[in-house]
């Protein structure tokens, strides 16, 4: 039976992960001097730790392979983290990139698949030759998941590089489809991460999905806005769904103060979501979201 799901409300400021892989969208140097940072899941931990302390209680990650060690840490101190929640945000497409290259096709469907499921490997085999895409999400939701058994995760969302390409292939079922899996199988709700909040709008209100959940870029400048920084704004006013801005620094552009008041200021941006490498910057960017909300 297929559950019936109110519509969440999320917390209105969300901790990132960018910071902690390397991921830098303005300054490779800066990328760089990230990933040896945090070459240690301990220092990652850490401030993981600094931003739940100071009322950060939810995550939002990729699938990365190391975020599978961050996991288990928080499910061996569960009494610690009694109010965290993740995110999840998958496919991490570079994992399975390198999988590929170093492994083969099938070397890569065998590391990602779980051992002793030859009924599973039954199922990707024959979705794989039927071209049968819903099965082969249905699989891969299964295989990211798993990492995360035990953890509370709410909201789990497909990336931009899936729901951007989807868009552009006017594969709009595919949405419907995730919505429904994650739904029925981990009590969750769907979230769309993308660069283009004008079409992926329109593409879920055709396939029936109403006021969903969508994390997209939002900042001063129009960094990564597909249709501009109006039609953004435009959208936002008529509260088609529950937005989270990402990006509002656009990269570390525009200055903190400046950025966060006018992302702020927006009608219709329900969440905030940022990350930071340093517990000052956390706090600084914490107090300033909190204080011109």
């Amino acid at each position: 039976m297929r559950k019936k799901m109110e519509n969440r409300q999320m917390n209105r400021i969300l901790f990132g992960d960018n910071q902690f892989f390397g991921i830098n969208h303005i300054s490779e140097e800066k990328a760089r001097a990230q990933s040896i940072m945090f070459k240690s899941n301990a220092n990652i931990i850490r401030v993981l730790d600094y931003a739940y302390d100071i009322g950060l209680s939810t995550f939002m990650c990729t699938t990365h392979d190391r975020i599978e060690g961050i996991c288990e840490h928080i499910r061996q101190n569960s009494g610690r983290y009694g109010n965290f929640q993740i995110y999840p945000c998958m496919p991490y497409a570079h994992k399975y990139n390198n999988a590929v290259t170093e492994l083969g096709p099938m070397g890569a469907l065998k590391k990602f698949l779980p051992v002793n499921m030859m009924s599973v490997m039954a199922k990707g085999g024959i979705a794989l030759a039927r071209k049968d895409f819903i099965s082969m999400m249905e699989l891969l939701v299964d295989f990211e998941m798993r990492m995360f058994s035990g953890i509370k995760t709410p909201v789990i969302f497909l990336q931009n590089v899936v729901t951007d390409l989807l868009l552009g292939l006017g594969m709009n079922d595919f949405f419907k489809a995730f919505s429904e899996y994650v739904r029925e199988k981990y009590d969750a709700e769907a979230g769309f991460i993308t660069m283009n909040l004008p079409l992926l709008i329109t593409a879920l209100t055709k396939c029936g999905i109403q006021n969903p959940i969508i994390c997209t870029s939002i900042n001063k400048i129009g960094f990564r806005m597909s249709g501009g920084r109006s039609l953004y704004e435009d959208i936002l006013k008529e509260k088609q769904a529950r937005v989270i801005a990402m990006q509002v620094l656009a990269g570390g552009a525009i200055p903190p103060r400046e950025a966060i008041q006018y992302v702020c200021e927006l009608e219709g941006v329900q969440s905030i979501l940022f990350g930071a490498s340093k517990p000052i910057h956390i706090k600084e960017t914490k107090d300033l979201i909190e204080h011109m909300s």
